[in-house]
């Protein structure tokens, strides 16, 4: 923007004493500019936003079988008599608690660590984005693995489908029942693969760069065909125009990584906050995290 604006001041002045120069370029040039512009600006931000979207909405669906999971698990998972009924209670807890793990290290595994600490601010967002968060709902010897694994949230799953194997084994779990429980853990293994799609694949470059060019092209030619008819005034008005065209071509780039854990993306500590809460709850449990602070007003 600082480019901008001096650009725009020395045409001006350039044009106010030399006369001569004919630094006065015709509006069909930054008309015919500007529309293939907008249009390639507006391809952009569509696709960034839908991959945003996309991400937003596969949190949604992990919000929604996770109620289901922890209903199915209290609900489908039956002692034959009453002296199995505390060792199954214990398995209930451990695979309601060990989805809750399951959803944080998901949220972990799939934000960009912070490798700097400039301000206040980013050390607290830190505390939320790390793997300890689910040290307290995994048995120690779960956790102490846990930690070593190159993938974290898929080794939860393996555990959860050893404990259903398990259950199933002892009689506490039908064939029915047990396909019905696998078929959940398939769909938190689809949203984990989803997921990672959109972490690992990312926007085309050519697009972030080509668009930063054509931004800077037409910034620095509104100048040279304003300062004829506005005089002074063209000053503002091609620094205004500029900040337009360069906002668009930033929300497209900060829309289409969604978890990246910045103001912009899915607030994942958010939806993690949710599911721990309505786990517990449908648990009978009383002991609900508090709420995250809001930074800027935002809940990441």
């Amino acid at each position: 923007m600082l480019y901008y604006l001096l650009l725009s001041v020395a045409v001006y002045l350039m044009h106010d004493y030399f006369a001569a120069l004919e630094l006065h370029l015709p509006f069909n040039t930054i008309s015919a500019l500007s529309t293939a512009l907008a249009i390639f600006l507006g391809f952009k931000n569509n696709n960034a936003y839908d991959r945003w979207w996309e991400g937003r909405k596969i949190w949604g669906l992990l919000v929604n079988y996770s109620r289901a999971w922890a209903r199915e698990v209290i609900t489908m998972v039956i002692p034959p008599d009453v002296t199995q009924a505390e060792e199954v209670k214990d398995l209930q807890r451990r695979m309601v608690y060990r989805h809750i793990a399951f959803v944080h290290a998901l949220r972990v595994f799939l934000r960009k660590k912070h490798s700097y600490n400039e301000t206040n601010q980013i050390e607290i967002y830190e505390e939320s984005n790390e793997y300890n968060d689910t040290a307290t709902f995994l048995i120690p010897n779960e956790y102490k693995v846990f930690c070593h694994k190159k993938n974290p949230p898929n080794y939860l799953l393996e555990l959860q489908g050893e404990d259903l194997r398990r259950a199933y084994n002892k009689g506490w779990l039908s064939d029915y029942r047990f396909v019905r429980l696998e078929e959940t853990l398939v769909e938190f293994n689809n949203i984990q693969g989803r997921s990672e799609r959109i972490k690992n694949t990312p926007f085309p470059r050519q697009y972030s760069f080509f668009s930063r060019v054509f931004v800077f092209i037409h910034a620095s030619l509104l100048p040279f065909v304003f300062v004829d008819e506005l005089g002074w005034a063209s000053i503002p008005v091609s620094v205004i125009i500029s900040f337009v065209f360069l906002c668009l071509d930033l929300v497209g780039e900060r829309a289409e990584d969604p978890f990246e854990n910045r103001l912009e993306d899915v607030p994942l500590t958010a939806l993690s906050m949710t599911i721990e809460t309505n786990l517990k709850e449908q648990w009978g449990s009383k002991d609900f995290p508090s709420p995250k602070q809001a930074y800027d007003g935002v809940v990441f």
